[in-house]
């Protein structure tokens, strides 16, 4: 086997990108602005093949794959697939999906989607044709449960503390008020002292 190499696709490989994309009868006019999204495999240093993964909040779709040299394709893919879970990885991603038909996906877990998962399918790509294939990479269910006690843990823990801010407030409050009469009394008591002696004084 040749050597393979995965990176990210730059606007250099647009050239081979654009060659394959119309090869395969893909929109070359639309990915090319797109090409980030691309990652390229190399075979012994020459552009052999890529795939594109695009994000979309907790989503991943793979879409456009198609390779110069289709030798390399099986090889190629488990390059591409442990990319993608880095990837998805670090964008958070729950569910991985595509609509091109291929047996290599389906050893590696993705199954067809059935109703109630298409549901989940993020709107930008309900118009797209296929037969959708799909992969969780993370229960999105047992997460969302999660972060909802989590969020309601910390409510919780922020109603408490409104709660105690505006207690101790409270007693602030409290505290300033009998210390304002005290020294209004101390001051009252200073003035009628003073007022006393001097009418002794004068006496």
């Amino acid at each position: 086997m040749p050597q393979l190499h995965i990176r990210r696709a730059t606007v250099d490989d647009l050239p081979a990108l654009k060659t394959l994309w119309l090869a395969a009868q893909l929109p070359a006019d639309k990915l090319k602005d797109r090409v980030t999204e691309f990652q390229v495999v190399e075979s012994d240093g020459k552009f052999a093949g890529a795939i594109g993964v695009q994000i979309v909040r907790q989503h991943a779709r793979l879409h456009s794959e198609d390779y110069a040299d289709f030798s390399v394709a099986d090889a190629a893919r488990e390059l591409f697939w442990e990319r993608i879970q880095k990837l998805a990885a670090n964008h958070g991603v729950f569910r991985v999906w595509m609509n091109e038909a291929s047996s290599f996906w389906t050893r590696w877990g993705f199954q067809p989607a059935n109703a109630e998962i298409l549901a989940r399918l993020p709107d930008e790509w309900k118009n797209l044709e296929g037969d959708w294939l799909t992969l969780e990479l993370k229960n999105e269910d047992a997460i969302n449960a999660i972060l909802k006690n989590q969020f309601g843990d910390f409510m919780a823990s922020e109603k408490n503390h409104t709660a105690q801010l505006a207690e101790n407030a409270r007693k602030f409050k409290l505290f300033v008020t009998i210390a304002s009469f005290g020294i209004f009394f101390i001051c009252l008591a200073i003035v009628m002292w003073m007022t006393l002696s001097r009418t002794r004084v004068g006496h």
